[in-house]
């Protein structure tokens, strides 16, 4: 009962003291025109479209235009018309999360899905949409964070406070890496966002990726693809604001995101709307101002507090890895894991490509042991990539080049080591011991 009372106290503080209502005086697309409101509004601000049948349905402001507010609406206009009553809703979200989110599924406006009954609210609304800790408060990235996955442990290794981007194609296992993630990483909690996700895929990567262990000490955020772009853009804002809440409670959080390309297309989308100018790609400059603002989020805490670890898919455009959005993310991000088709083809999982890897915070928080181990068989395995045309052609005389005959004997337990099922976990101190192995160094 205390709970009840305390959730609707919190409700009833969000209300505005004074009601206020504008007219719908135009739609054009997904873009609704509101008069009578110009005075009262700023972009960001919100409002409720009353629709036929006293449906509201939620609008966020994006511009103003001849004295009348644009905005975007977070469902679809079905019975929205010339005249619709428009009344002026809280000017910023706002959440109350509390540790008993754990376990849950919600959606962008911190609504539960999981038919698991209401979310419970905490003491404390925190925004949505919030600036990064002052980057001269911030820690230090330091320690490793274990993930269970051999081939980002041993030659992408991340560490506390790091931001890493995972470049893939469509189908290409993102998924899976992630979910391998957030079950057997050493962090305390996973914060999941799940934006512009196929609707038939998030059950399953719930129930059959994440499984109950990994459920119960992560909050997934969920928008498929069908729904608004302001719900999808939301959706990510959403999560890191889940993630910095359990980073202030002294959490070490493993946040990750699939994926920051379809925020950067639900923006797109808004940017376009509001009659922004297309620039490379059609992507609006809003869109390239916008990703820095949210990976910027995650990263280490300021003292005393946790620090939030960020792995953010990047779904290339047609394998294109210099395509715009993957660019920007590149500059912006602490390193990058690249997942390659042909080595998905030939059914090695997880695919990811180590030559084209790299963690930039790695050989900083690596022994001199550690970094000669990795820094070998990286060596081994570019000798052999460098000939491996000519090897499987049979064009390749051993004893040619004493380098690429050592590679040789190497590739092959290498590749063995990289292979990893999805219910396979190998620790950091494993994994460093299986590479000394297969290397034959004591």
């Amino acid at each position: 009962m205390n709970q009840n009372i305390q959730t609707l106290i919190n409700a009833i503080e969000t209300l505005p003291s004074v009601q206020v209502f504008g007219r719908v005086v135009g739609i054009q697309g997904l873009l609704v025109e509101v008069a009578g409101l110009d005075n009262r509004l700023s972009v960001g601000g919100r409002c409720s479209v009353i629709a036929r049948g006293g449906r509201e349905i939620l609008c966020e402001t994006v511009g103003f235009r001849d004295g009348k507010a644009l905005m975007l609406p977070f469902g679809p206009l079905d019975g929205v018309g010339l005249g619709s009553k428009v009344e002026l809703a809280a000017p910023q979200p706002v959440i109350f999360p509390t540790k008993a989110w754990l376990g849950r599924v919600i959606n962008a406006l911190a609504e539960p899905i999981d038919d698991k009954g209401l979310l419970p609210h905490g003491g404390e609304p925190r925004m949505v949409r919030s600036p990064p800790p002052p980057a001269h408060t911030r820690q230090r990235v330091a320690g490793k964070l274990d993930l269970g996955i051999r081939s980002v442990n041993a030659f992408a290794t991340i560490c506390k406070g790091q931001r890493m981007g995972i470049f893939a194609g469509s189908g290409v296992g993102k998924s899976t890496l992630m979910s391998m993630a957030a079950r057997y990483t050493s962090a305390d909690v996973s914060v999941i966002g799940l934006i512009g996700e196929r609707g038939r895929e998030v059950q399953e990567f719930i129930l059959d990726d994440l499984k109950e262990e990994g459920l119960a000490r992560s909050v997934v955020v969920v928008a498929t693809s069908d729904e608004a772009p302001l719900m999808r853009r939301q959706a990510a804002y959403m999560t890191l604001a889940v993630a910095e809440y359990f980073r202030d409670q002294g959490c070490q959080v493993l946040c990750l995101m699939d994926s920051v390309t379809r925020f950067a297309m639900a923006q797109r989308e808004i940017g376009l709307a509001a009659g922004e100018p297309p620039t490379t790609k059609g992507y609006p400059p809003t869109v390239f101002s916008e990703m820095p603002k949210l990976l910027e989020r995650a990263g280490p805490g300021q003292a005393g507090k946790g620090s939030i670890t960020g792995l953010f898919t990047v779904l290339v455009d047609g394998d294109d890895h210099n395509e715009p959005i993957a660019d920007a993310a590149r500059g912006i991000l602490d390193g990058h894991i690249v997942l390659d088709r042909a080595i998905a083809e030939r059914g090695r999982f997880p695919a990811v490509n180590i030559l084209r890897s790299i963690s930039r915070t790695m050989p900083g928080c690596n022994n001199d042991k550690e970094n000669t181990l990795v820094r070998t068989a990286r060596r081994h395995l570019a000798a052999y990539e460098n000939m491996a045309e000519m090897i499987r052609l049979g064009a390749y005389r051993k004893g040619t080049n004493a380098e690429v005959d050592e590679a040789m004997n190497f590739y092959a337990p290498l590749e063995e080591f990289l292979r990893q099922r999805k219910d396979d976990c190998t620790t950091l101190p494993e994994t460093y011991a299986k590479l000394a192995e297969i290397l034959g160094v004591g």
